[in-house]
């Protein structure tokens, strides 16, 4: 059973930084791509960054361009969202999801994280 467990959430001051990591495990030995999506209350859940299954590809939205990297390690099966110059209008729910295949992909794949809040006060 694919298991995705994300650390790292909390509240920090307009300006501050933030490191969010997601623990996978159970991924049968395959590599996958992998994104971080946000949801806040009246928005639908949206990729704030995703990464393709070597590494190699990364794609942001907009708002997140400049501001936050995402990478990941296979070996230990982690992914990471380091996020800097953070915004009020950042805060949410993150979640981890294992995307559908190897490639970034538009749509998430099925399996999601419990979520890690992370809130911005101004």
């Amino acid at each position: 059973q694919v298991q995705l467990v994300e650390s790292g959430g909390g509240l920090v001051q307009a300006g501050g930084s933030l490191t969010l990591s997601c623990a996978a495990s159970a991924i049968n030995g395959r590599t996958w791509a992998m994104g971080w999506y946000r949801q806040a209350p009246g928005i639908n859940r949206y990729a704030v960054a995703r990464i393709s299954a070597s590494g190699a590809l990364t794609d942001y939205t907009d708002s997140a361009k400049g501001r936050f990297t995402i990478t990941r390690n296979n070996a230990e099966e982690t992914m990471t969202l380091h996020m800097t110059d953070l915004k009020p209008e950042d805060s949410g729910v993150y979640y981890c999801n294992r995307g559908r295949g190897t490639a970034l992909s538009t749509l998430p794949g099925d399996y999601w994280g419990q979520g890690t809040q992370v809130t911005v006060s101004a």
